[in-house]
């Protein structure tokens, strides 16, 4: 498969699984999480799908579109683990959270998920969904949409 072929296929399987999560949620008192803004377009389509949540945005530097800046108030710069624990003090209750934080290299990419996912456990309300490019440790895998070839994209309860 080419590396565009991948691409898309990843893309797709990250808005199938969001919109997926969205509705599977609908109803459950929360916020959303957005574990790593990069250059905005989750953040985009999350404000798109869950324009009546409030969507926290975690990321080590301000660096997406314009058009994609959080607010202020909903934005918290820096290493994840510390604004894990900034969320978790002011009781945060996270419904949906995607997490796609990476340094592109497989194994580090992994690990930092395993040693996050006990943090980002602390912020999550009970039933939330957590859609992941990464595999977490410590939630309940599910099985998402049909859309997504199994292992594309992973999915987990709180």
């Amino acid at each position: 498969m080419s590396r565009l072929d991948s691409m898309l296929r990843r893309l797709s399987a990250q808005r199938d699984g969001l919109n997926w999560a969205a509705a599977q949620t609908a109803g459950q008192p929360g916020d959303a999480l957005d574990l790593g803004l990069g250059n905005g377009r989750t953040y985009d389509h999350l404000r798109e799908i869950l324009p009546q949540r409030r969507i926290w945005v975690i990321d080590r530097a301000l660096n997406c579109h314009p058009s994609c800046i959080p607010p202020a108030e909903d934005f918290l710069e820096g290493e994840a683990e510390p604004m894990l624990a900034r969320l978790a003090e002011q009781g945060a209750q996270i419904v949906l959270a995607h997490y796609d934080f990476g340094f592109g290299v497989k194994d580090q990419d992994v690990a930092e998920a395993a040693r996050l996912s006990p943090h980002l456990a602390r912020v999550m309300a009970p039933g939330g969904l957590i859609v992941s490019g990464q595999p977490l440790a410590g939630f309940t895998p599910l099985t998402g949409p049909d859309s997504i070839a199994p292992d594309r994209y992973l999915f987990y309860r709180a």
